[in-house]
């Protein structure tokens, strides 16, 4: 399972080739379709999210925070860093390039079957993103 967890966040890291090459790479971790956050969805989509988030920042780095797996689960969490270059979508809109290095925390839980992802939970922590690149700020109450 350690295998296809560094296999997952590989493809995320390392530049995804443009055309059906791209969409191959991912077919060997993922399942066509997969299922995230419950929710069926086509591949490429989930290919063109790791290009965006490429394209977004100068370089990926990342460092996983923990792991656990199970013979058909495994749960990661995990922090990506890099120079924002690029625009980011996040759920409150676009967050255009700001120059400065940032780090997004994430959570991903995988169901596998026949040692591909076929379901994946994901939890990304875009308000502490915004929060760095000053586009949101937290008021106290009252």
């Amino acid at each position: 399972m350690d295998d296809l967890v560094e296999r997952a966040l590989d493809l995320w890291q390392t530049p995804v080739p443009d055309g059906d090459a791209g969409l191959a790479r991912f077919r060997t971790v993922y399942t066509d379709p997969v299922t995230v956050n419950g929710t069926s969805t086509d591949l490429m989509v989930v290919v063109e999210r790791a290009r965006m988030l490429q394209r977004c920042f100068e370089t990926i780095s990342r460092e996983m925070d923990s792991s656990f797996s199970t013979d058909a689960r495994c749960a990661l969490s995990f922090r990506l860093f890099g120079r924002q270059v690029g625009p980011l979508t996040t759920p409150l809109g676009e967050l255009p390039p700001t120059g400065q290095r940032l780090e997004l925390h994430g959570m991903d839980i995988f169901e596998v079957e026949d040692g591909r992802v076929r379901a994946i939970w994901v939890v990304l922590d875009f308000l502490d993103v915004l929060m760095q690149a000053r586009a949101v700020t937290l008021r106290a109450a009252g």
